[in-house]
């Protein structure tokens, strides 16, 4: 799908703020509100927008410890990958797990009520033989940057 810079600035708006009204939308772009909302429907329909959500400072309604989690693998088999994977996702408190190339298979981040708690759940897992060959874990002291990467890179 070919994005137009009034697509991207809609992208990037509603990044921002999923709330904004359809009118607010429009001036921001500068366009009417049908056209800009027709803009929407059709970033929608294409997958472009997956929908919608609020993204909620969990620290205000639950004490969570994130923690990154460098993985690598014993196997490199498909099989290896596969069934490491299935584990992440059945895991509630992994909330992000990326496969990278390099030095380790994964980067995970992990979230639990206490060190202890993730250091069980890393015991759970070196138990169950998934696996991992080794992990190093990065807790973390402070968020710094945490946002949207910028819609005008679609540009390049």
């Amino acid at each position: 799908m070919k994005l137009d810079r009034y697509d991207l600035k809609i992208l990037e708006i509603l990044a921002n703020d999923g709330r904004i009204t359809k009118s607010r939308l429009a001036e921001a772009i500068n366009l009417s509100v049908s056209p800009c909302w027709e803009r929407v429907r059709r970033l929608e329909k294409a997958g472009v927008i997956e929908g919608y959500s609020a993204r909620i400072n969990s620290r205000m309604v639950v004490h969570r410890t994130p923690v990154w989690v460098q993985i690598e693998l014993k196997s490199h088999h498909a099989g290896d990958f596969q069934r490491f994977e299935a584990e992440v996702m059945a895991t509630p408190e992994v909330t992000e797990c990326v496969a990278v190339g390099g030095g380790v298979d994964y980067l995970i981040k992990v979230e639990t009520q206490s060190i202890d708690a993730y250091q069980r759940l890393i015991d759970g897992w070196l138990m169950s033989e998934i696996g991992i060959q080794r992990y190093f874990t990065y807790i973390v002291t402070k968020t710094v940057k945490h946002v949207a990467p910028p819609m005008e890179l679609a540009l390049d």
